[in-house]
């Protein structure tokens, strides 16, 4: 029988993590990898994120500063330029707002005009202060595994051992998250699809994901559209929906409970028929007396 998790903490009061959640990708950049300049205004990003909310995301995940592989950094003035009024008009309209950002500037105004949680892809790393902020405003946090930086993730992708070095930097980010004041509660991991991995590693990743599950924090995984699915399947972005869900129900069965995509209706649909009948195999093993 599988651990009941307790919500994931966050400012808006928390979300249940009994049936999977999504946090829809909202990208208000001119330059991320699939969807790049398609809601770079604040009319359509708000269109696009009460799209997602209809489909059956759970929160939506804005991001103003892309992270594909050999991206240039964005000033944190022009990240939160970006970023700003779509999350601040989002919060007006209730909806459930993450931040993507590792910047502690960019963090620190989001959670005051109203995001709920931070998505930090450095796992702490870049600015490690952004976990005295989550414990400060009693946000959620994302702690992700990437080696280097957008600029460098690819240079060096071979590992001594992929799962051990994922495993125990999510350990140690997780103490120190820890001992700046967060709570478990408030704290998510994720090994980082995508960020300083081969094709062969991210495949490696999901297949064990159940090594991550062990360290007691609930698991995020976010393979929409990636590159590791399209040298797999040999197809172009535009055509990796299913690899998408193959690799989110995998992930599903091996112990995550959240899930970053851009097609929310499908993965919703998929996973909620994927929990259901995994709920149906608990309720029909008989207890033990």
């Amino acid at each position: 029988m599988e651990r009941c998790l307790a919500p994931w903490a966050h400012r808006g009061g928390g979300t249940s993590l009994e049936r999977p959640v999504i946090l829809g990708i909202l990208n208000v950049t001119p330059d991320s990898f699939s969807d790049g300049g398609r809601y770079s205004t604040v009319k359509t990003a708000v269109e696009r994120a009460a799209e997602m909310m209809d489909e059956g995301a759970d929160l939506i995940d804005v991001g103003g500063e892309s992270t594909r592989p050999d991206a240039e950094p964005v000033p944190w003035a022009e990240e939160w330029e970006r970023v700003g009024p779509v999350i601040e008009r989002l919060a007006q309209r209730s909806i459930p707002v993450s931040v993507d950002t590792t910047k502690l500037d960019v963090a620190r105004r989001a959670l005051d005009v109203g995001a709920v949680a931070v998505n930090d892809v450095s796992g702490l790393r870049f600015e490690p202060e952004i976990a005295d902020l989550v414990a400060e405003m009693g946000a959620g946090l994302v702690i992700m595994h990437m080696r280097g930086d957008p600029r460098t993730m690819q240079d060096d992708v071979a590992y001594g051992d992929l799962v051990g070095e994922v495993r125990d930097f999510l350990a140690g980010q997780i103490e120190k998250a820890l001992r700046r004041g967060c709570r478990r509660d408030q704290l998510v991991i994720d090994p980082g699809l995508g960020f300083g991995k081969s094709a062969e590693g991210n495949l490696e990743l999901i297949a064990r994901l159940g090594t991550f599950t062990e360290l007691g924090q609930p698991v995020l995984v976010g393979p929409s559209r990636k590159s590791f699915i399209g040298k797999a399947l040999d197809l172009p972005m535009e055509q990796r929906l299913e690899g998408t869900l193959a690799a989110c129900l995998t992930a599903l069965e091996r112990g995550a409970r959240l899930f970053r995509v851009h097609d929310v209706g499908p993965a919703r649909r998929a996973l909620d028929m994927a929990d259901a009948i995994r709920n149906a195999a608990r309720r029909s093993v008989a207890p033990d007396f």
